[in-house]
This record gives structure tokens, sequence and C-alpha cells, in this order.
């Protein structure tokens, strides 16, 4: 499938500049793409994720990203979205904030033998020299044009105005373009719906300045369906860096959205097939709670590892109840799936001789014996409630006969409640 035609499945495409040449561009050969990260912060935040994954999309259907870090356009400061000037960043700072950023990037693609580079802006934009640039490239912008795109329409609204030292900010971003096409032959400039002006302005310089076609794609402003900005909390921003949002609470985020958000999440934010998430998109209740805990595996380990997203998981079972989540649901997912891998090797465990189960021993009679009740009333009574499982199975009967044909690997692990567990081992 064209990549473009991925990224539109998937929910991450708003607009296109020249649809039907931008496809055979992609069809034709391998492409290369870019998108720009403002290095304003050491770490970016959940808001950056659609663009980082569009980036990795490109990949896997083998193209090449570019992802450029804003190292001199973020020393002038983008007005687009803004109602007051940014607040100006120091050489140092930038290049601080570049490192951090290129860290978490490589987390989601892969850099190594030209399968991706990373760059600086900094690296030709602090070298222009002023006259030169004005006699050569702002010769080719109309005021009036530029007077007319949305992010500066906002500035120029505001009580503060628009900075002169802003209004260049679209020339540069429009230098940039034509700097990759000439040392990188990347055609095609990817960004948020808010940078459209911006990647437009790029695109006609490299056609008034090579005669060349080079190609737009923006992605739609992610909000929940409560209206919230994507990546805002009450106590903050969602950062990708684990020293600002720790692992188990990057987990905890993705646990929480919104059960209107899960498809729409998992088919922006984890690789899964989208035949399986559409079939999230016909289940609730519970089942939609399975989907939530593999949206949040799935995006933690991208993010953190498969170790730091099991951590999590496991974290996040201890206190609230182990799920274990079914193999119908999301089938492709690398979650643990297995009682017996998701149980703290602490829990208590006792032995019974496999010989005690010829017979069978029934369900409230299990429980009493290995000291999950006290008494035998107490046991009929958890079960009748619901609240007794094995093997991760809801008990239905305080009469259900356990058989070794219930037993798995030699081991029978029984829950009471959400938290309480005991492992029964078999001894022979």
């Amino acid at each position: 499938m064209n990549v473009i035609e991925v990224l539109r499945e998937r929910g991450f495409i708003e607009q296109t500049t020249h649809e039907k040449e931008l496809y055979d561009y992609i069809d034709s050969d391998q492409a290369t793409c870019y998108i720009g990260f403002d290095p304003t912060a050491s770490s970016l935040h959940v808001g950056s994720l659609v663009p980082i994954m569009s980036l990795a999309h490109m990949q896997n259907c083998g193209h090449r990203p570019i992802a450029l870090v804003g190292g001199g356009t973020g020393l002038v400061g983008d007005p687009s979205g803004k109602t007051e000037m940014r607040q100006l960043l120091t050489p140092e700072i930038v290049e601080e904030n570049a490192k951090g950023i290129k860290k978490q990037l490589s987390n989601f693609i892969t850099f190594s033998d030209d399968k991706a580079l990373l760059l600086n802006n900094a690296d030709w934009l602090t070298k222009i020299e002023y006259i030169p640039f004005l006699r050569d490239i702002g010769r080719h912008f109309s005021v009036n044009r530029m007077l007319k795109a949305e992010s500066y329409k906002i500035r120029l609204d505001s009580d503060e105005g628009l900075n002169f030292i802003e209004f260049n900010y679209m020339l540069l971003q429009a230098y940039d373009f034509l700097e990759l096409f000439d040392q990188h032959k990347c055609r095609i400039q990817m960004g948020g719906s808010d940078q459209w002006g911006n990647i437009v302005a790029g695109i006609d310089l490299v056609r008034r300045m090579r005669q060349e076609s080079v190609f737009g794609v923006t992605f739609p402003l992610i909000t929940t369906s409560s209206g919230a900005k994507m990546g805002k909390t009450a106590s903050g921003a969602v950062w990708l860096d684990p020293e600002k949002t720790s692992p188990y609470d990057y987990y905890q985020f993705w646990i929480n959205t919104d059960d209107r958000d899960v498809s729409r999440f998992l088919a922006l934010f984890t690789f899964l097939p989208m035949d399986e998430i559409r079939n999230v998109e016909e289940i609730d209740g519970s089942e939609l709670n399975y989907a939530k805990t593999v949206l949040a595996f799935e995006a933690t380990q991208l993010l953190h590892g498969k170790e730091e997203a099991v951590k999590a998981y496991k974290a996040a079972s201890s206190m609230f109840g182990l799920r274990v989540v079914p193999s119908k649901i999301l089938p492709s997912s690398v979650i643990p799936r297995d009682v017996s891998d998701n149980i703290s090797t602490s829990i208590p465990f006792s032995y019974i001789e496999d010989k005690l189960f010829a017979d069978g021993i029934p369900a409230f009679k299990l429980f009493q014996m290995t000291g999950m009740v006290k008494s035998g009333g107490e046991a009929r009574r958890l079960i009748k409630q619901g609240g007794a499982y094995a093997n991760d199975k809801r008990i239905e009967s305080f009469d259900h006969l356990f058989t070794m044909e219930d037993i798995m690997d030699s081991e029978l692990i029984l829950r009471a409640g959400k938290k309480k567990y005991h492992k029964i081992k078999i001894k022979k």
C-alpha cells in the first residue's frame, strides 16, 4: 500500500498538495520527506507523536525520513499558533535541547546507515548573509500573500502584534525546504495544519528557483473527544523524556484514554494492523478496557522499550488488579497474555499432590485449603458474588470440581477479588 494511503487510512492526513503528482512520486522511487521539530524544550511531548509516527511509517514503507531540528529557526521563533512572541533561546540552550530530541526520535526511527537523517537548520541558517539572502530569496515572496497566512493573521490581530524577526520565519522555513531539496533531494515536507502557509511557501520557492515540483502534507490537530488538546493533562504536559514523565505515568496516560478515542488512538499511536483496530470499534465494556491496556502497552513499548512496558503493565496490575488481555483482542500485540507471566513470583504458593485432583476438588474447598478465605461459607459467598477466579477465568459455581484438566504447566493460579492471588503447584 502507498504510504500516503497508509497515513490517510490511519487518520494522519488533513491536506496534501498536488495529490496525483505526490502519489506518482511516492510510487516511482524511494521518497525523502522531512518534518521540523522546534527545540524550545529538552524533550518533545505526546503532542509531537503524530509527526514522529508519520516519519516512522515513511521509513517502514521503504522511504527516507529527515528529522530537522530547528536550531536556526528556534533562534527566531515560529509565530504559528501563537498570540504572543516566543521567548528567544540562546544557541547553547538550542543545542542542548536538540540532543534530547535526537535521543527520543531514535526510539521510533532508525538513523543508522543513512536510513534516516537528523539535521539541524542552524548549520546553514546561521551562515546566511543578509543582503544576498534578501536579493536571492526575499524577492520571491509577496508581502501581500504572506499577510494572508493564518499564522500571521492571528498575530496581527493580537494585542502584541507581529514582530519583524518573526515575520522572517516563513522565509527561513521555505529556505529549509530549498536546502533539503538541493542537498538531499527531499521533495516532501510534512507538518501540522498550522504549518500549511509555511509549507506552501517552500513549495513555491523550490518551483521558482529550481523549476521542480515538491509536495506538502499536513496533519490535523489531534484533540480528545472531550475537546482537550492532545498531551495536556491537569498535571501538565506528558513528556517523552523518562526523566520528565516516567514510563509508568506514560502508561497510565494511555490507560486513561476516553472510550471514544481508543480505536482512533490505536490507529495513530501504534503499528497494529488496521483490520484488528477496526474490530475494536465494535466492542465496549470490559473488552474496551482490554483494548486500552493494549494501547497503553504498545505506546509505552514504542517509546521506552518492551522491558519498561512490561514493568509498567505489571505495576498497574499490582495496584489496580490484573487485566490479562484475551487473544482475540488485538492479537498482533506482544502484550503478555499468559496469566502466569503476569503474576509476581513473590505471591504466596502451596503444593498440592496431584492425586487429590483425581476425583476433583470443589472450588469452595480449594479456596479454603489455600487460605484464600477463612471458611467454606466465605468461599461460597465470594464465588456467588463473582469474585473468585482460577487462571483468570471466573468461577461460576461454588461446587465446580477442579481436576488435573484445569492445571496449566503444573500450576493453578487462584484470585480473590482484584488483588489477592495464590499459586497452587502440583506435586506428584
